[in-house]
């Protein structure tokens, strides 16, 4: 009876450990699958060291338009109307200019009537005098009346063109395309000569301002590119001027770059990555193959065999999507950048394209590479 139970026990514990040697057999063989990534390739960068320094975006046309002629306010642009450039931005009453200018044009007319009879005046006197008719003192005193009025006509017409004048500035036009604000007037409010109406923005034309310290000032110059950062959002700018004059106290000087991305908004802050050193050739690989753990940063090479190599590395210079790589990663080296977090050293992988890596599809043949 003993013997036949110990039998039993036998052969149960020995199921149980061909059932165990199975199971983890299963388990290695499934750890050792292909496992499918994308990878990018590492290359050369052209590019210097850098340091962040504050922005903000503004627009190279922001004014505070004023009245040119004191007035009441008929009508006034609200905030938000765009305008173009030379649009109507306010009106003043001008009724008073309008009455003042037919007198003014009524005064030419009668001064141009005066000048009629004067000048005929003056003729026949001059043909009088020939015959001895007429003393030289009666012809210089039309002369001397002819000149009078005809002095009184310019003034008049010059008097009426600044009336004209003043009429144009009843109506204020903006100097620049751009949007309305703010508002800083009413309408039947008295405008006064100089007193601002509204802000206009040009929200068209913009650019960065910078103040970076006189350390950068050699290793920037109009042209050049570089990165500019708004929380999560990266994009190139170029530099359009360079102000070489520092301030004194903060040593700091002015950069100035075109914002021509739409992303920007007029206002924000930003920042921008500004070289620090002499450019140089550097290993760049995309950021998307480094990964951190804790502590650690590595990379995984794809070497001949299709098989996965961890390498750590350092991080240097960021260029844009790209970053220098310090340590054993060489140019031309494959690189795991999609799908590394899962990976172990050594491990076979299969290449997949990146439309096949995002829809999460099986690799076709052709993106499988011959080992």
């Amino acid at each position: 009876m003993m013997s036949v139970l110990h039998s039993s026990r036998m052969r149960r514990a020995l199921s149980a450990a061909l059932l165990l040697c199975w199971s983890s057999g299963a388990v290695f063989a499934q750890e050792q699958d292909p496992s499918p990534v994308e990878v990018d390739v590492a290359g050369t960068s052209v590019s210097a060291a850098t340091r962040w320094a504050p922005g903000t975006v503004i627009s190279m046309n922001d004014a505070r338009i004023s009245a040119e002629l004191s007035g009441r306010i008929t009508w006034v642009a609200e905030v938000g109307d765009e305008i173009e450039a030379g649009g109507v931005l306010a009106r003043i009453d001008d009724n008073a200019l309008q009455l003042e200018l037919q007198q003014n044009q009524a005064r030419i007319q009668q001064l141009e009537a005066q000048l009629k009879f004067q000048n005929n005046q003056h003729q026949r006197l001059r043909q009088l005098a020939k015959s001895n008719n007429v003393s030289s003192t009666q012809l210089d005193e039309a002369a001397s009346q002819l000149g009078i009025i005809e002095q009184d006509l310019a003034q008049a017409r010059i008097a009426g063109q600044q009336i004209e004048r003043r009429i144009e500035l009843s109506t204020v036009q903006a100097p620049f395309g751009g949007r309305v604000v703010e508002r800083m007037a009413q309408v039947g409010e008295f405008a006064n000569q100089g007193t601002p109406m509204l802000r206009l923005v040009d929200t068209v034309d913009r650019e960065i301002r910078v103040r970076a310290p006189v350390s950068v000032a050699q290793y920037v110059q109009p042209g050049m590119q570089v990165t500019v950062s708004q929380e999560q959002y990266t994009a190139a700018a170029e530099i359009r001027t360079v102000i070489p004059v520092a301030d004194e106290r903060s040593r700091m000087f002015e950069l100035r770059l075109l914002a021509e991305d739409p992303h920007w908004v007029i206002g924000s802050a930003v920042r921008v990555a500004l070289p620090i050193s002499a450019t140089q050739a550097r290993v760049s690989i995309p950021r998307d193959a480094v990964i951190m753990r804790g502590q650690e940063m590595y990379v995984y090479v794809v070497d001949d065999a299709n098989s996965a190599q961890r390498v750590d590395v350092r991080t240097g210079v960021g260029m844009g999507e790209r970053v220098e790589v310090i340590g054993g990663v060489e140019v031309g080296d494959r690189l795991v950048v999609r799908g590394g977090e899962r990976l172990t050293p050594g491990q076979e992988v299969t290449i997949l394209s990146r439309n096949e890596h995002e829809a999460g599809q099986a690799p076709s043949i052709a993106a499988i590479p011959s080992s």
